[in-house]
């Protein structure tokens, strides 16, 4: 029993009151300063816990690993101090795993502990976020091998990015359930396209490691009052219906023009990223988007006047989703898009005069593609690969 949770930036404040989302989990609690900062922790006997232990890792941004390594220190020190208490098995999942690593691999305690995650140092991205926006992927493999890639160091006490791209993969396989809280509740799921790449990402990649179903979760703490965790397909629902397909929203961004355009824009092609890397968007969302901004006379004309590049990257992104198979569409909404989608690359066209213009195919550049790219990482996925296999 293992979850994935990943911590997007955040205050010392908010950190120090997120902890408890992974002492919980292994079963030890901070002990407060007086001035409301955590100086250290105490392990919860299991007699008191009332459940197994359960393991965690964590892949954690770079802002907030660069700026509060020492929330991370303690951490990695209350992973270690569980890891080796001398409890049953299945009480102690952390302490299995651990115990399973050592047995299997030429590999040391600490290593069998690493729970810690992020980009390598200086870099503040998860890689797959990137991928899924330049089309550079072909399967949701693609996407879970990107995240390994980019995401596999290791941090905690005395670790400032540890090559770990091993100790991930094996993290990764014993994730039964991913789980995120945004740092802001002003921000949601569409807000950036990071979170996507994030959670997304790490739902693609446990998927593909732990060939287990493995069931994404979102916090809503909105409310403090009714603090609530829901999966991860409602919370979209949620926030599509709320925000994006909201008539009132929308015409508050009409207002803005070029930039409303834009912002609509942003927002349809984070649904896709959602929809790539965690197949959790319902085929009606992608209905509602292309009849409200593509199949719809009044909003093709708001585009068309202020932005029409944000209508064709929409159009595109639709149609991309249909040929992927993220979305099986309504067949008379799919055929009025493509209807439109023709008029909407006309408008490029005489936009472009006699240069290069937006719009018409979209060049799909894997790993296996690029040379430079691909070589890079080649050797690496192979050993992650080949020790997934094993396993």
């Amino acid at each position: 029993m293992s979850h994935f949770t990943g911590w997007p930036g955040t205050s010392w404040h908010r950190m120090a009151r997120c902890l408890p989302r992974c002492s919980g989990s292994l079963g030890f609690g901070p002990v407060w300063q007086k001035n409301g900062q955590v100086r250290s922790f105490e392990v919860i006997p299991l007699h008191k816990l009332g459940h197994p232990r359960i393991d965690i890792t964590v892949r954690t941004t770079g802002i907030l690993r660069d700026n509060f390594s020492n929330c991370y220190e303690l951490l990695d020190d209350a992973v270690q101090a569980v890891a080796a208490l001398d409890e049953p098995p299945e009480k102690n999942f952390v302490r299995r795993h651990a115990q399973e690593a050592l047995a299997a691999d030429d590999t040391t305690f600490r290593d069998a502990t690493l729970r810690i995650f992020s980009s390598s140092p200086g870099t503040y991205s998860s890689g797959v976020n990137l991928a899924v926006l330049a089309s550079a992927w072909k399967t949701t493999k693609d996407l879970a091998d990107i995240f390994v890639a980019w995401n596999g160091y290791a941090y905690g006490r005395d670790l400032q990015g540890k090559d770990a791209h091993l100790q991930l993969a094996s993290a990764l396989s014993t994730v039964s359930v991913t789980f995120n809280k945004v740092q802001s509740d002003e921000q949601d799921l569409l807000g950036c396209c990071c979170y996507f790449g994030t959670h997304g990402g790490l739902t693609a990649a446990a998927r593909q490691y732990s060939r287990n179903t493995v069931k994404p979760y979102y916090g809503d703490t909105r409310e403090p009052e009714s603090v609530e965790v829901r999966d991860l397909a409602d919370e979209l629902r949620r926030v599509v219906r709320t925000r994006l397909l909201n008539p009132k929203w929308i015409e508050g961004m009409k207002e803005h023009g070029y930039r409303g355009a834009s912002d609509i824009m942003k927002r349809v092609t984070r649904v896709y990223g959602w929809s790539a890397s965690t197949q959790e968007v319902d085929n009606w969302i992608f209905d509602d988007i292309a009849t409200t901004f593509v199949n719809n006379d009044e909003m093709r004309n708001f585009f068309e006047k202020n932005n029409p590049y944000a209508l064709e990257e929409i159009s595109r992104r639709l149609l991309e989703a249909d040929r992927r198979g993220l979305w099986d569409a309504d067949p008379r909404v799919l055929d009025d898009l493509k209807k439109n989608y023709l008029e909407i690359e006309s408008w490029m066209e005489d936009l472009s005069g006699e240069g290069e213009y937006q719009g018409g195919n979209v060049d799909i550049v894997t790993l296996q593609d690029d040379p430079a790219w691909g070589g890079a990482v080649k050797d690496l996925l192979t050993q992650v690969n080949a020790k997934h296999s094993r396993q």
